[in-house]
């Protein structure tokens, strides 16, 4: 990308999107278009439509989407498939009639199925049951994957897909109920820590293992994507190391310095039972993250007084 080109990060306020933004702007890139929420509603077509004729972008990267927890995505399910399908078509739709030279669209690693070979590589797409807990959010990522497959082989027009795993850094939706596991432990143990709780009640049985990746190594593997991948296929995009809901508690509760007592409820679900990224393509176009995972968990509880705390719209 040239420095001087015009490039749009959707959903620039949030965890994602806000690392991109930093990263384009340490790497020299200065021409960003920016729009919140209020001045850009993304799930209105005609909005996105006006915006992308009115500024024409030479790339776009579209780190938009409603995002949320197993609770969050039990309550809300309209929601998840419905605003998340909205955003990416309008975005990449009009991306694409407005000339935009080249788009990344950054998925999930829930798009996989629950039951997956692990580590999970992008062949696993669609061949298996989704995880039921967040199937709604799962089913409006696919579709976001093939919608830049199809425009990529009707049109030739160059729209890759990145698939996330599970993210954590500052700017994270630390709701109490809305959140995803990571940040939502954060917030527990620093308010009980706050008010000398003697415990804090954790959801499942902390046996399921995660793999986590700070934002910014995400920020930096997106930039990567954009000048060194154009294909097809979606690519991976991990740490490559993972530990078990208990492990990442205890570690949570250690560097938040809370005293007391954590125990599990067994009665909540614990969600997919391991969720391993295979990134090993990612890995041999040269690009391997570089945050260890214990430094950026202390720098993300370090922001958490300031992070915002509510919204789970990333736009």
């Amino acid at each position: 990308m040239e420095k001087e080109a015009k490039i749009y990060v959707a959903g620039h306020r949030g965890l994602v999107g806000a690392a991109i933004v930093r990263a384009l702007q340490r790497q020299g890139y200065e021409n960003l278009v920016l729009r919140t929420h209020k001045e850009l509603d993304l799930t209105r077509q005609a909005e996105v439509e006006k915006f992308f004729e009115d500024e024409r972008p030479a790339y776009a990267i579209v780190a938009a989407a409603k995002v949320g927890g197993i609770h969050a995505n039990n309550t809300y399910p309209a929601d998840f498939i419905g605003v998340n399908l909205q955003i990416q078509t309008n975005v990449i739709d009009a991306a694409y009639k407005s000339g935009v030279r080249k788009l990344l669209f950054l998925g999930s690693s829930c798009i996989y199925p629950k039951e997956a070979p692990q580590p999970i590589q992008e062949e696993s797409l669609l061949t298996g049951p989704l995880e039921p807990t967040n199937e709604w959010y799962a089913v409006a990522k696919i579709a976001g994957i093939k919608m830049c497959q199809a425009y990529r082989l009707q049109y030739h027009w160059d729209a890759i897909s990145g698939m996330p795993t599970n993210m954590y850094g500052p700017h994270d939706n630390f709701h109490p109920e809305n959140s995803h596991v990571l940040p939502a432990l954060i917030r527990r143990f620093h308010e009980a820590k706050k008010s000398n709780a003697p415990e804090v009640v954790v959801w499942g049985t902390g046996s399921p293992f995660r793999e986590f990746l700070h934002a910014d190594d995400l920020a930096d593997a997106t930039l990567f994507l954009m000048e060194n991948y154009s294909d097809v296929p979606h690519i991976n995009i991990g740490s490559g190391h993972e530990i078990t809901i208990k492990q990442l508690a205890e570690m949570v509760k250690e560097v938040v310095g809370f005293q007391g007592e954590l125990k599990w409820d067994p009665s909540k679900p614990d969600g997919t039972p391991r969720k391993l990224m295979d990134s090993s393509k990612l890995a041999s176009l040269g690009w391997e993250p570089k945050i260890p995972f214990k430094q950026g968990l202390t720098e993300t509880y370090k922001c958490f007084p300031s992070s915002r705390s509510s919204s789970v719209l990333r736009s």
